[in-house]
């Protein structure tokens, strides 16, 4: 499946973006049908750009990927992630089911967030507060959050130090609803980027 923007973004539906329209092929189970119709028909929060790119290979019989990335006006470049969707009818026994959700989330923090010892716990509760607050209902939750300060010498430009943060995380879903999981992942990257739960206006400074 190559790269195409059939995913909805500031809250329009995707164009072409259906089972019927190639997302998935005909011969695909059903589950899976469902799991990627489902996907393909949120409509994500302003900030958020969604896209199907090609998904691994290997890690299952069935699987499809989507890039998210979260900009505004100010900064374009938030952050950045991956959700994979495996299916594996025969189920496999590490996922506990069938659907596998494997994300990768990455975002520049502020400097002064360099060596917080509460970074890594902090971005783990951005994946499993979101789950929870979508009612992604989900088992198996497990992952990875790695902080790492980067400083730049010489003439490259940009700030002197940045701040990383990688997400790495996998869970598997109880059903074929995609949606809570899409909410999620998209809340997570937001959350990452230091923008506020949707709908809430921050208070301008004085």
């Amino acid at each position: 499946m190559l790269p195409d923007p059939g995913m909805p973004a500031a809250g329009r539906p995707a164009a072409d973006s259906g089972p019927d329209a190639d997302a998935v092929p005909s011969s695909a189970p059903k589950p899976f049908q469902e799991a990627i119709s489902s996907l393909l028909s949120i409509q994500v929060r302003a900030e958020a750009r969604v896209e199907r790119i090609r998904p691994p290979q290997r890690l299952a019989p069935w699987s499809f990927a989507v890039a998210v990335d979260i900009g505004t006006a100010a900064n374009p470049d938030c952050a950045t992630g991956r959700l994979v969707v495996l299916y594996d009818p025969d189920g496999a026994e590490a996922w506990d089911g069938e659907i596998r959700l494997v994300a990768f989330a990455s975002a520049e923090l502020a400097p002064d967030m360099a060596g917080d010892p509460l970074l890594p716990a902090g971005g783990w509760s951005w994946l499993t507060e979101s789950l929870e607050h979508h009612n992604a209902e989900h088992t198996a939750v497990g992952g990875t959050v790695t902080q790492t300060t980067s400083t730049r010498f010489g003439d490259l430009a940009g700030p002197h130090t940045t701040i990383t943060v990688e997400v790495r995380a996998s869970w598997t879903a109880d059903s074929a609803d995609m949606g809570p999981h899409l909410h999620a992942f998209v809340d997570l990257l937001c959350a990452a980027a230091g923008l506020p739960p949707e709908g809430v206006t921050p208070l301008a400074a004085h």
